[in-house]
C-alpha cells in the first residue's frame, strides 16, 4: 500500500477523533457560540467564568444554612445535621433493637396483619375481667394450663360436709 494511502487513512482516522471530541465538548453545537456564557471562543475561559458566577452566587445556588428557601441550599454539613436529628426525632426512646423498620418487621414477624394478629391471639387468652363462653376443649386447655380440675372431678362446691361428717358416725 503506497504511504499516501497510509497518511491520509491516519489524517481521516484523526479528524474522526477531533469531531467525536468535540461533538462530546460542544454539545452537538459545531464551534462554542451554543455556550451560554459570555466567553464563547475558549473553553476554559468559558469554565472559569462558571465556576466564578457559582462562587458569587449568580446561579442561584447561594449556600445559607439560616435560612430554608427557593434561592438558596443548605451545606452538606447542615443537611447532614438536619437528616440525623429527624432520625433521632424518629428512634428517641427506641431500644437500639427496634430502632430500624427491619428491625421493626423482624420484631412484628415481618406480619402485615400484625394488629388483627394480636387481636386474634388476645381473644384466645382467658378472661380475669370478665366471663367468657369457652369451648369444652378451650376449658380443658384453661384447667391444664393453670393445674386446676374439671367441676365434675371435685364435686359439687356447695356439699354440706358436716352433715356428710355426721351421716358418717351412724
Amino acid at each position: 500500500m503506497p504511504l499516501i494511502t497510509r497518511v491520509q487513512d491516519l489524517a481521516t482516522r484523526i479528524a474522526t477523533e477531533c469531531k467525536s471530541l468535540r461533538t462530546m465538548i460542544n454539545g452537538n453545537a459545531t464551534d462554542l457560540s451554543a455556550l451560554n456564557t459570555t466567553a464563547k471562543n475558549n473553553i476554559v475561559a468559558a469554565l472559569n467564568e462558571l465556576k466564578a458566577a457559582v462562587d458569587a452566587g449568580a446561579s442561584g445556588a447561594v449556600i445559607d444554612d439560616a435560612a430554608t428557601a427557593s434561592s438558596t441550599t443548605w451545606s452538606s454539613t447542615k443537611i447532614s445535621g438536619e437528616i440525623t436529628a429527624a432520625l433521632n426525632a424518629l428512634t428517641t426512646g427506641a431500644p437500639a433493637a427496634l430502632d430500624t423498620l427491619a428491625e421493626l418487621a423482624a420484631a412484628i414477624a415481618d406480619d402485615a396483619n400484625y394488629a388483627g394478629t394480636v387481636t386474634t391471639a388476645l381473644g384466645n387468652r382467658v378472661r380475669v375481667d370478665a366471663s367468657q363462653s369457652l369451648t369444652a376443649p378451650q376449658q380443658t386447655q384453661a384447667r391444664d394450663n393453670i393445674g386446676a380440675q374439671e367441676a365434675a372431678l371435685i364435686g359439687d362446691p356447695d356439699t354440706n360436709f358436716v352433715t356428710t361428717f355426721t351421716t358418717g358416725l351412724v
